[in-house]
């Protein structure tokens, strides 16, 4: 990858790494979390957060890089940041699996609490039913958010991509102007010393026949007015 002189892109894309590194040890510990319910909750929370400060990093590091005069490093720094967002959406995808599991385990917790009697208030089992059909409901829309906007992701690469191969006409044709310019300089060039060496010789022919017709020109006087010698 291209070396990036910007300290600013380097910290943003520092801080964008610290934040996602950060997300993925919530996560891991909503997958070992043994409950209870506020426990997890206080986690959801804390991931929360995260990926909103994620987010907004990563929408820093796109704004610094339509900031950059070089194309070049300005597709670099956005490649990075399109890596960044499909990054956080799989670690998106990863924490709703985890709640799952974190939730299935503590509503089986809580069903064992209920049948040996460990616990005072007994709740309905339908109300169990109905809390892991809410959960199941609540992850396929998660999941099929994290489609759509995976989705709009991969059609504005696309469109950067386009915008990039129309950038770069202008500089192929500008590249093959002056390569004909080139060519018709050095063709120029070829003629103007030719042009030299036959003006270089035009002038021996011209000083040739001049001297031929100043001799000539003597002869004759020379031949009138002495003409017995």
């Amino acid at each position: 990858m291209a070396v990036v002189p910007d300290i600013g892109v380097r910290i943003c894309s520092q801080e964008i790494i610290k934040n996602d590194l950060q997300l993925k040890a919530l996560i891991q510990d909503i997958r070992d979390c043994p409950g209870p319910q506020h426990i997890l909750d206080e986690l959801n929370f804390k991931v929360k957060d995260k990926v909103r400060h994620l987010r907004r990093r990563i929408q820093d590091l796109e704004q610094l890089a339509k900031e950059q005069d070089s194309e070049t490093i300005k597709t670099v720094i956005l490649c990075e940041a399109d890596g960044h967002r499909k990054q956080m959406l799989s670690n998106q995808a990863m924490w709703r699996k985890a709640n799952l599991a974190c939730k299935l385990l503590i509503d089986s917790m809580e069903r064992d609490e209920l049948l040996s009697g460990e616990i005072s208030t007994v709740r309905p089992r339908n109300a169990t039913k109905e809390s892991l059909v809410h959960t199941y409901s609540d992850i396929t829309e998660s999941l099929m958010s994290i489609n759509r906007v995976m989705s709009q992701q991969v059609q504005q690469s696309e469109g950067t991509v386009k915008s990039l191969v129309i950038s770069s006409r202008p500089i192929l044709e500008t590249s093959e102007e002056f390569k004909a310019l080139n060519g018709a300089i050095h063709l120029g060039r070829k003629l103007i010393l030719k042009y030299k060496r036959r003006e270089v010789t035009d002038k021996l022919l011209i000083f040739l026949a001049l001297g031929l017709f100043l001799a000539t020109v003597v002869y004759i006087f020379k031949k009138r007015i002495f003409p017995f010698r």
